[in-house]
């Protein structure tokens, strides 16, 4: 799909580590931005800062979690932006734990952020795109939903279900002009990891690598440009090591535990308890990252 100065793209997450470099690389293309977050706090200055660029641009903060706030989302969009070509669904909640700890609400919240909202925003948009005739999805999925790393297993699931999501929406929408693409970046070097890394000092795994939001963010309108199904985003080759799973499950699980990423996430939360322990904190009753940041 082409972007210009007569596209208007939605971002979610817009204020996060992905969401800025995304608003950023948008705005390379003149595209107008409707920017959502939640809590926001650092929606007006990057609004002004795309203004300053010469980009229309207009935020709201939401909380989408909640279904009336996805409405109001789109309601609100439409009577004071216009129409949205092109939703970029980039909004993410992460917990790092043992499944067993989560709590219900904590479950809730990634799978009603990185996966329902998606899903209901999708809906909500796509009449319009379909009746103009002109539309593009992306959604940010991860690694993570293709490896499916140990005390990630919500965030996982969400991530997962946004390829298939993706899959299926291309199938569906086929010769409309309207299309999906899915983004699966590894560990980035901004939004949850950079939270991460910083709270735990703990760093990704060698052989995995880190890649710059900014390399995430030229996926991203790659993706809408050239109608590319799938991006995957990270510092070396990881396509083979997916394959090799697909074709022979045992043999896949065993190369991705040899990459070390769970044992980066075990680490990660054995650090985060020890830090709450000093602290004096419940460790197992508490959010590991920002609401709603990526």
């Amino acid at each position: 799909m082409k972007l210009d100065k007569d596209t208007h793209v939605l971002v979610t997450g817009a204020s996060g580590g992905l969401g800025v470099p995304i608003a950023r690389e948008l705005a390379k293309h003149g595209v107008s931005q409707a920017l959502v977050a939640f809590p926001g706090v650092e929606l007006p200055p990057l609004k002004a800062e795309l203004e300053k660029a010469g980009i229309r641009a207009f935020y709201l903060v939401a909380d989408l979690r909640i279904p009336a706030e996805r409405r109001r989302v789109v309601e609100t969009i439409g009577k004071e932006f216009g129409e949205i070509d092109a939703l970029i669904n980039n909004a993410g909640v992460e917990f790092t734990r043992p499944y067993h700890r989560l709590t219900e609400e904590e479950i809730a919240s990634v799978l009603g952020v990185n996966l329902e909202a998606p899903m209901a925003l999708t809906r909500l948009l796509l009449p319009g795109m379909l009746e103009r005739g002109r539309g593009h999805i992306v959604n940010m999925s991860s690694l993570a939903g293709k490896s499916g790393p140990a005390y990630q297993e919500p965030y996982a699931a969400t991530k997962a279900g946004l390829v298939a999501f993706t899959t299926s929406l291309r199938a569906t929408y086929r010769g409309t002009g309207v299309s999906a693409s899915a983004i699966c970046p590894g560990f980035v070097e901004a939004g949850i990891y950079a939270r991460s890394r910083e709270q735990s000092g703990c760093a990704a795994p060698a052989i995995l690598g880190t890649v710059p939001p900014e390399a995430v963010a030229r996926a991203v309108v790659r993706s809408i440009l050239r109608d590319q199904p799938q991006a995957i985003v990270n510092q070396w080759p990881v396509r083979p090591l997916f394959a090799m799973t697909e074709m022979f499950p045992s043999l896949g699980a065993w190369l991705t535990r040899m990459t070390g990423a769970h044992q980066y996430f075990k680490r990660v939360y054995e650090a985060q308890r020890n830090a709450a322990d000093q602290a004096g904190q419940a460790p197992d009753n508490r959010e590991d990252s920002e609401l709603q940041s990526d």
